[in-house]
């Protein structure tokens, strides 16, 4: 730990920059990806605009407990399985999984095969739960 604190101190431009760079790495992949949307947010497009959940979680998780009326198409098919989706193309999508962390993925391959309108649910199912939204059980 000592070398590194001497390092970044004796090349504290090369630090600074490769920070900005990963900094700036990390914003383009969510640009990307689309914007992410709260609950409350995801809850809205839902009801006003006809809004599409995609659950990318595996079967399993998703009979364990998930939104009602949503897809699943679990992420390692989506690629192969997005024709399904094709008449949802003009409709908001909001891509779901257990944290959020996997749906800049998936949003991703939406938006590069060309679905405009495409959100991911931050904290996925579990802040959907945390917040005490209903859930179906299949």
């Amino acid at each position: 730990m000592e070398q590194f604190v001497e390092f970044a101190t004796n090349h504290w431009m090369l630090v600074t920059a490769l920070a900005v760079a990963i900094m700036a790495l990390v914003w383009d992949s969510g640009q990307k990806a689309g914007p992410k949307v709260s609950t409350h947010e995801a809850t809205a497009l839902i009801n006003s605009k006809n809004g599409l959940v995609l659950d990318i979680r595996e079967k399993k998780d998703y009979n364990g407990g998930h939104i009602v009326d949503s897809v699943n198409i679990s992420n390692a098919q989506l690629a192969s399985r997005i024709s399904e989706l094709e008449k949802h193309k003009n409709d908001p999508i909001i891509v779901v999984c257990k944290t959020g962390q996997t749906a800049s993925a998936a949003s991703k391959t939406l938006k590069d095969n060309g679905f405009a309108d495409v959100y991911r649910l931050s904290g996925g199912i579990m802040d959907w739960t945390n917040n005490n939204l209903p859930l179906v059980k299949s």
